[in-house]
């Protein structure tokens, strides 16, 4: 289950969604549709993490919606 926050929006560059992961640096998927986009962006969540865990990186806690001012 992800609690990470995930942001997916439409881009005419790429002409795919792209699903980015704000707090995981680095950690963005696209997809043809909005649900490909977000079933991907979940594998790579996982993908980042264990990655990290090998690396001994910090993994940081899920924080949730992100409040810009």
């Amino acid at each position: 289950m992800i609690k990470y926050e995930v942001i997916i929006y439409w881009s005419n560059e790429d002409q795919a969604f792209i699903a980015e992961v704000p707090e995981l640096p680095g950690c963005a998927a696209d997809g043809v549709t909005y649900q490909e986009a977000l079933a991907n962006v979940e594998v790579v969540i996982q993908e980042w993490i264990e990655t990290a865990k090998e690396l001994r990186r910090p993994i940081p806690k899920p924080k949730g919606r992100l409040v810009f001012a």
